[in-house]
Formats: C-alpha cells, structure tokens, sequence
C-alpha cells in the first residue's frame, strides 16, 4: 500500500531513508533546509568503513585522559562552557565503553556495518555513481613501533572474527607503496575491504537524483515546524505546508533539538570536526589514517582532505579550529600540504548517543513518527543499511536484521 511520508533531513541517512520508501512505491517528501549531502555527509574523509565493525569507545586509559584533559593533541579538543550540558550523556558514554559493554555494543554495530559496501553498491549502481568510487582500501599508519605492533595484533583478530581482510606493511613496504610520503614510519595496516569516495556530498547527491527520478520530491523547509495533525503529520517548506501519514525525523545532530519539542529525552550529543582542503603537494596514494595523531589524510577530487577528530561544544558555537591547526603541523610531517583551498576550514557535527548505537524504529509516544538518527562517525557508511532497514519496519516487515538493539525505546 502506498503512503504519504515526510523525511526530515537529507544527509546520507534521510536521504537514503527517502530513496529506499520510494524504491518501495511510497510517496515521499524529502525536507532539509539547505541541498542534500551539504552538512555533516559532506564533511567526512570520504570512507566506506568496512573495517570500522566497532564503534569508537570513550578512552579508559589515565595517559589519553590526561592528554584530552590538557588538550595537549589534535584528536580531541573540547569548550569549557559546553561541558555541563554534555557531561551526563558522557558519563554514559563512559559507562557504555567498559570492555565487557562495548563487546556487547560491538556485536550489534558490527551486524550493521558488515553489509555496508554490498547496500551502498546496490544503490551506486542505481545512481550511476561508480566514477566516484575507489575499491582499493585504505591505510592505518603508524608512527610508533609499539602502536604498529599493537595494531597488526588487532587486524589479526578482526580478520579471525569477521573476516576483514588487510596487509601488514613494514616501513619499507609502506614507503614503497605511498611514495609521497616524507619520512619513514613504523608501518601500515592496509585494510582492503574499505572503499573511498572521491566527494561525499556529490555521491549524496546521486542518490537524491535517483529519488528523484522514482517520483520523490525534494523541498527546503524548516524541520522545527514539524507538527502532528488528525490524520499525521505536517511541515512547513518553501512550497508551502506538506502533510503526511508519516514522518521521519533523520536530523542528525539537529534531531535532539526537535525531539526536546516533543517531549523526548535521549542521551545524545556531538562530536564536532574540521576538514580543509590542500593542493600543490603530492598527494597520497589512498586514505592515511595517523593512529597515533588521530587525523585523515584523503585525497579527493577537491585537492588532499585533512580531517580532525573530536571537538566536544555546543553545536552551534563559534569555529575554533584549533585542531586543524595542529594536525595541519602534525600531517605536513607525513605530506606536502602547501596551499589551502578554501579561505576558512569546514565545520560540521556528528550525532552521537551513548551506547555508541543509532537510534532506529517508530517513536515511543507518536503515531506514524519514525526515528533514523545517531549514527555517530559512520553515518556515510551506514546509510544505504540504515535506510533499508526503516522502510522495512515502516512497512510491517521483518527486517533481514534485528533491530531490537537500536530500539528507540530503549533507553527509558
């Protein structure tokens, strides 16, 4: 039976929630206030993350914490102002992130991201979009002999329990295989199931287009307005008021804003990130993640990406890239970055709950309300699954994965 359903928010996770109602013969309305794939889906290092079966855990240990605390590196930065609002859903966080919480937690993330390539392909095919995919995996690289040791362990262990296939590479062999780099490192693991995309927003965009070509509208509107009526729901957009049965509230980092509004209280907040482009340098061969600096080093269409980790503020503060800064010095050791492209760095938010799992299913005390949210660093790669799972339990069915563990409900 074909429904009316609104999607708020064209982000990868809306965006591929509305393309998968619509390959089911639903009509539906995608709203975002700007184009899709234009905040937090453009700004990622460009990765589908087959690799990425655990999700990132709060650090345990007093050496990492002390560093964060004195916000002596570049993978972590935080605003003193915003730590009140923040802290009771980190207490969680922390909580959630003992070892034998998150091994729990890392089985139910692990069952999202395995199929990860196999629906992102589903769709790229679809959208015509291969020219923006490169298969050839991406490399953790390590600076530290210890750390290199530590990793190759882990690979080893993942490839034992889920399959991930990679390459320990020596310093030679890393020297070798990425010539552009400028010194000599400890090694590399090279994981080769992970694919890189050349532009984030753009392959975004692709998959709007499809939506598009299957009947679904897209309109810019204001997701605050979002309001039930007799029959379910309605939003106000540039076209004027849009109804539907239905309504999905993908909102990333914007969804706990207007959960508040209707009365929900879940443990959520943001992990905030830069990104700027650089050009003139030789660029590497594929994706560079510095374990022990905590920064991305991409090459993309719009010159080399540097991506930084976590910076815990309010979302709407004021920039300070401070980070950057740092892991601009700290990659220049690795690569030539010369010339910025653009005038300021890119600001964007990633959604995070405490559990460190998304948030997926009908809304608790709403009628015809649907949650897709939460889905931290790997909203880009978790997309095309997520998207599929929804509109599956929109539609009465029996996910081909239970979603019992990302129940809406479930922290009540």
């Amino acid at each position: 039976m074909t429904r009316e359903v609104i999607v708020l928010g064209a982000g990868m996770i809306g965006t591929c929630t509305a393309l998968h109602l619509a390959l089911r013969g639903h009509a539906v309305t995608l709203v975002d206030r700007r184009g899709p794939g234009q905040e937090t889906s453009y700004g990622n290092a460009g990765l589908i993350q087959r690799e990425a079966v655990e999700p990132y855990p709060f650090p345990r240990d007093w050496a990492t914490l002390l560093r964060v605390a004195l916000k002596r590196g570049a993978d972590v930065n935080y605003h003193l102002n915003a730590l009140p609002a923040v802290a009771a859903p980190l207490v969680r966080y922390w909580a959630h992130s003992s070892p034998q919480r998150h091994a729990r937690i890392a089985q139910a993330y692990g069952r999202l991201i395995e199929h990860c390539t196999d629906e992102h392909q589903a769709l790229i095919t679809r959208a015509g979009a291969d020219d923006l995919v490169r298969r050839e995996g991406y490399r953790f690289v390590f600076r530290d002999v210890a750390s290199f040791d530590e990793g190759a362990a882990r690979a080893q262990a993942l490839l034992a329990s889920h399959g991930l296939r990679h390459v320990v590479e020596d310093g030679d062999a890393l020297a070798q295989a990425e010539p552009a780099l400028r010194r000599r490192l400890a090694g590399a693991i090279h994981w080769l199931d992970t694919w890189a995309v050349s532009d984030p927003g753009e392959l975004v965009e692709r998959y709007a287009a499809l939506f598009q070509q299957l009947g679904g509208r897209m309109v810019r509107g204001d997701a605050a307005t979002l309001q039930a009526t007799a029959s379910g729901w309605r939003v106000g957009t540039e076209a004027g008021p849009v109804e539907a049965e239905q309504a999905v509230v993908a909102l990333g980092p914007w969804s706990d804003t207007l959960l508040r509004s209707l009365g929900y209280r879940y443990p959520l907040f943001v992990k905030r990130g830069y990104h700027r482009h650089y050009t003139g340098g030789k660029a590497p061969r594929l994706a560079l993640y510095d374990v022990d600096r905590g920064l991305v080093i991409a090459p993309m269409k719009r010159g080399v990406r540097l991506t930084t980790g976590a910076e815990f503020a309010r979302l709407d503060a004021p920039a300070t890239p401070v980070q950057l800064d740092r892991a601009h010095a700290l990659a220049s050791e690795l690569v030539d970055l010369p010339e910025p492209v653009e005038n300021a760095p890119w600001l964007g938010a990633r959604p995070c709950t405490a559990d460190m799992l998304p948030v997926m299913g009908a809304a608790p005390g709403h009628r015809g309300l649907w949650f897709n949210f939460g889905h931290a660093h790997q909203g880009f790669t978790l997309g095309p699954v997520c998207g599929r799972l929804l509109a599956e339990l929109m539609d009465g069915e029996r996910p081909w994965i239970d979603t019992a563990p990302y129940r809406p409900g479930r922290f009540n």
